[in-house]
C-alpha cells in the first residue's frame, strides 16, 4: 500500500517509516520538524518531505494515489499552563482537521491517528466499598504530607488502580491531552461523514534508542535517561510509586504496521487500541533502573508534586491483541536497561 506519514523524521515516526518500509509499504513521509522535537537547524532526512500538516495544498498534492494515512504529526509534552493552548490547537487539533479535509477531498477513507493514554486524564480506580469510582481531587494538606494516593469520593477510603479499558471516560487534564481527544472526536466526525474508517492508537509511555535528550516534552523516560548522561541523579515527584506502562519504540512502529494493515477490514468508524506493554511499572523503579545500568548516581526521590499529574495510569493490552494481532516484545526491564546507554537525539531543551 502507499502510505501518508506525517511526522516521519520524530522519535516514534522514524521507527514506524522503517517498519512500514521493511512490511513492503510504498512510505510517503513528511514532516515540519517542530523545534520542540528537533534542532532548530535540523534539516529533512533523505526521503522526507518537508511540509506543515495546515498546509492544505501541500497535502492536496501528496495524496494522490494514497490508500492510507499513519497521522504522527504532534506538538507533544504536557502542555499544562493555559498559555500552552493555542499552541497545542493550532497543531494537533487545526492540522487534523486539515489532513482530514484533505483527504476528504483526494478519496482517502483509511487513517491511523496516533493518539495518547493522556486521553484517559486518571486512571481506574476500585473503593473497597463502592466498587469503581471516579477518584476525588487529591488534596494539597494530603500532597504536603506525602500522602499521594486517591480517596474515593464517597467514603474517602484509598483506592486502588486497575487496568483501564478504551470503554473507560475520556477526561483531558492537561492542553496536550485535550488535544488528543479533540483529534480523536475529528476522525470520528470524518468517518461518521465520509463512511470511513479510523483507527486510534492510545500510545502509553513511549521510550528506546534516539528518544529526544533534554527535553520535557518527551516523556519521563526521557528525562531521567538526560540526566544520567548529564552525571546528575535522576529526580523523582512525590514517593516514585506512581505507575505507568512503558512500551518500547519498535513494539509502537509493530503496532502502527498492524493497524495499517488491519483498519480496512475494521467497521466504519473510530476504534480505539491501548498500545501498551502489559507490564506497569513504579516511576521511581524505572529511575532506578536506568540510573543502576547506566552506573550513575541514584534516583532522588524529592516528594515534590505537580497537583495536574496523574498518580496512576496502567491500560489492558487486551483489545488490540484481539483487534489488531499486537502484543509487544520488549519487556520494560530488557529495554529499560537498553535505553541507559543507547544514543539519544540532541534537540534545544535542557531538562532542569
Amino acid at each position: 500500500m502507499r502510505v501518508l506519514l506525517t511526522g516521519a523524521a520524530g522519535f516514534v515516526g522514524g521507527q514506524v517509516a522503517a517498519a512500514l518500509a521493511e512490511a513492503g509499504h510504498e512510505v510517503v513521509r513528511i514532516d515540519a520538524l517542530i523545534p520542540q522535537a528537533h534542532p532548530v537547524d535540523a534539516e529533512p532526512s533523505v526521503g522526507v518531505v518537508w511540509l506543515d500538516v495546515r498546509d492544505a495544498a501541500g497535502l492536496d498534492a501528496l495524496l494522490i494515489g494514497v490508500d492510507v494515512v499513519c497521522h504522527q504529526a504532534a506538538m507533544v509534552g504536557n502542555g499544562v499552563d493555559v498559555a500552552d493552548f493555542p499552541g497545542y490547537a493550532s497543531n494537533n487539533d487545526l492540522g487534523t482537521a486539515t489532513l482530514l479535509s484533505a483527504m476528504a477531498r483526494a478519496g482517502v477513507d483509511r487513517l491511523v491517528l496516533a493518539s495518547s493514554m493522556v486521553v484517559y486524564g486518571d486512571g481506574r480506580y476500585r473503593c473497597p466499598d463502592h466498587g469503581v469510582v471516579a477518584p476525588a481531587p487529591r488534596r494539597v494538606a494530603d500532597l504536603d504530607a506525602g500522602a499521594f494516593d486517591h480517596r474515593c469520593p464517597s467514603c474517602e477510603a484509598l483506592v486502588e488502580w486497575e487496568p483501564m479499558t478504551e470503554s473507560a471516560p475520556l477526561r483531558p487534564r492537561t492542553a496536550y491531552a485535550a488535544s488528543k481527544v479533540a483529534q480523536e472526536h475529528y476522525a470520528a466526525a470524518w468517518c461518521t461523514l465520509r463512511s470511513a474508517r479510523a483507527v486510534a492508537l492510545r500510545y502509553h509511555n513511549v521510550y528506546g534508542p534516539g528518544l529526544p535528550a533534554d527535553t520535557p516534552y518527551a516523556g519521563v523516560a526521557a528525562i531521567f535517561r538526560s540526566a544520567v548522561a548529564h552525571g546528575e541523579p535522576p529526580r523523582v515527584y512525590e514517593d516514585g510509586r506512581q505507575t505507568r506502562d512503558f512500551v518500547h519504540v519498535t513494539d509502537v512502529a509493530a503496532a502502527n504496521t498492524a493497524a495499517v494493515e488491519a483498519v480496512a477490514g475494521h467497521p466504519d468508524g473510530l476504534t480505539a487500541y491501548n498500545i501498551c506493554s502489559g507490564q506497569p511499572r513504579p516511576v521511581g523503579d524505572l529511575a532506578a533502573a536506568i540510573a543502576s545500568a547506566a552506573g550513575g548516581p541514584e534516583p532522588v526521590v524529592t516528594g515534590a508534586y505537580r497537583p495536574a499529574d496523574v498518580r496512576h495510569v496502567v491500560a489492558s493490552p487486551v483489545a488490540a491483541r484481539s483487534g489488531l494481532g499486537f502484543e509487544a516484545r520488549i519487556a520494560p526491564d530488557i529495554g529499560l536497561k537498553e535505553l541507559a546507554t543507547a544514543p539519544l537525539r540532541p534537540t534545544t531543551h535542557r531538562c532542569r
